[in-house]
């Protein structure tokens, strides 16, 4: 079925992704950016904080909010605030206008993170598992931006929280990948760290599988692979997609060092979550590559045009 779908944060790496998999599976894509430009999908006006001529375009569409900046940086008092004000904000207008509609948005896809539980150890998490409280550039940020969702005028609202996702030409791989290429792909900090990692393909299927009118899918839902890795069995698997021999541990004081260096975070790399996807399983969804090293070889072979 063909389905007008509006897209807040189209313009990002996954956005961009979803846009062009959307568009391809025959349906609508209306890209809600700050910029419009020329580009393969249409583009509207907004600032992603009022509500404008733009409200019109949800009036029976699907909505997909995936708006916020990266989190790729240093967990200053104000980045945090970036972090959050950069999804709270435009989750806010999107209900705002939702609410002001004669008919609810069909079905609502929301952006959100398995780093609303922060460092969770070795905890099994699903979707039942309560957020944590901290840390702020991480929890605290997450928490703002499920809660801004409230509200919305919709028939049925899905919150994704996304794990790692693994996709050629990102952030997150391309310097996972880094790491292996310079002799630095060995364990990171402890190693114990879990990872919840999902790839591309299932990432997207996800999202349609969330978005389909026939769905019963409802509330959290864990976007992530079957399967989460340790992060020493995470680098272990990168150096082998790269054929690179093992390599030194990166001790937890040089990351620390080296994120100053890099502008980032250090706990993107030194804290770690052991969620998987109980709903999505329980629905009968089934992944397309649940396998670690087989994801990392499907990514490999695409960047070589195998």
């Amino acid at each position: 079925m063909r389905m007008k779908v509006v897209v807040a944060g189209g313009s990002g790496a996954l956005g961009r992704r979803l846009c062009a998999d959307l568009t391809t599976a025959g349906h609508e894509v209306v890209v809600l950016t700050r910029r419009p430009r020329p580009g393969p999908h249409r583009q509207v006006g907004w600032d992603g904080r009022t509500v404008g001529p733009w409200r019109d375009e949800l009036a029976g569409s699907a909505v997909v909010n995936l708006a916020g900046e990266l989190v790729d940086r240093r967990p200053t008092a104000a980045n945090v605030e970036l972090l959050a004000t950069s999804r709270v904000y435009p989750t806010r207008a999107l209900v705002e206008a939702s609410r002001t509609l004669d008919s609810p948005v069909p079905v609502w896809v929301q952006a959100s993170t398995l780093a609303i539980y922060g460092d969770a150890g070795d905890t099994l998490l699903d979707e039942s598992a309560p957020p944590a409280e901290g840390p702020p550039q991480m929890a605290g940020v997450a928490r703002s931006w499920e809660a801004a969702v409230e509200g919305a005028n919709t028939e049925r609202l899905v919150v994704l929280r996304t794990g790692i996702v693994l996709d050629n030409d990102t952030p997150a791989l391309d310097r996972l990948w880094s790491l292996a290429r310079w002799g630095l792909g060995g364990r990171v900090g402890p190693g114990t760290q879990w990872i919840s990692w999902v790839h591309i393909d299932d990432w997207l299927a996800i999202v349609r599988t969330a978005l389909a009118p026939d769905s019963e899918l409802a509330g959290v839902l864990h976007a992530t692979g079957p399967e989460p890795a340790r992060n020493a069995d995470m680098m272990a698997a990168l150096r082998r997609s790269l054929g690179r021999p093992a390599a030194p541990p990166t001790p937890a004081l040089l990351v620390r060092l080296g994120a100053v260096l890099l502008r980032t975070d250090p706990a993107l790399a030194l804290t770690g979550r052991r969620a998987v996807p109980t709903r999505l399983l329980t629905s009968g969804f089934r992944f397309t590559h649940p396998d670690l090293d087989e994801a990392l070889a499907d990514l490999r072979a695409r960047q070589s045009g195998v």
